[in-house]
């Protein structure tokens, strides 16, 4: 059978697909380039989440609010050892970690200790007030100096992106969750979970890994 040469392109342009090419693009609305392509957009993006988790190296990496809705860069505590309490006002161990917290701060705080206060409710309710009142009792009866954040979840599917990265870092006995108020992680100078210590473990016990993170020997 015989094919004109018109015949031939239109079978040809049927068989041969056209390769999608990807075409340099800038707007004035992102600070870099990126490609724009013919291939469907979201067939472009990694799957939600696994590229931003990935990313993260150490707490430097997080930005937190803090009690008055203010976003805290927590990179700005480089150079600091760092302990990270979930803490919470009527628990049966408010009383004792909340002191030691106190003395522990007042004690290191000038060689480059900083305690992180995160409140939360998920433990039998025991972090019912709004952040004001919380700050109020911590301040006033403890007399709390380090900072206290925004009342946070640390387990379960709206955990802050910061205790998603605590855990990760620092598995407990019996498993990543966090299983109570007070949970403590220590941070050394670098932003790296160094330590986990439960619930009932007291500020005051820990003393001896706190001045090795500092690096103060007396």
């Amino acid at each position: 059978m015989l094919f004109s040469s018109a015949s031939a392109k239109i079978i040809l342009s049927r068989r041969t697909p056209k390769l999608s090419t990807a075409i340099p693009f800038s707007s004035s609305k992102n600070s870099g380039s990126c490609y724009r392509s013919r291939v469907p957009f979201f067939s472009l993006r990694p799957v939600s989440g696994m590229a931003s988790q990935s990313s993260k190296s150490s707490i430097y990496d997080f930005t937190v609010k803090d009690a008055r809705a203010n976003d805290v860069d927590l990179s700005t505590y480089k150079g600091k050892a760092l302990l990270i309490v979930n803490v919470a006002s009527k628990c049966g161990l408010t009383n004792s970690n909340y002191t030691e917290l106190s003395q522990v701060y007042d004690k290191y705080k000038n060689q480059g200790l900083e305690i992180l206060a995160f409140p939360c409710n998920q433990f039998g309710g025991q972090e019912p007030g709004n952040n004001e009142q919380i700050v109020e009792f911590a301040c006033t009866r403890f007399k709390a100096e380090y900072p206290i954040f925004d009342k946070v979840d640390v387990n379960g599917e709206n955990a802050a992106p910061l205790y998603k990265f605590l855990k990760s870092s620092k598995g407990g006995f019996l498993g990543d969750s966090i299983k109570w108020n007070f949970s403590k992680f220590l941070i050394d100078k670098e932003g790296q979970v160094v330590d986990r210590y439960a619930p009932t473990t007291s500020p005051l016990s820990i003393e001896k890994d706190i001045k090795k993170v500092l690096g103060v020997s007396a």
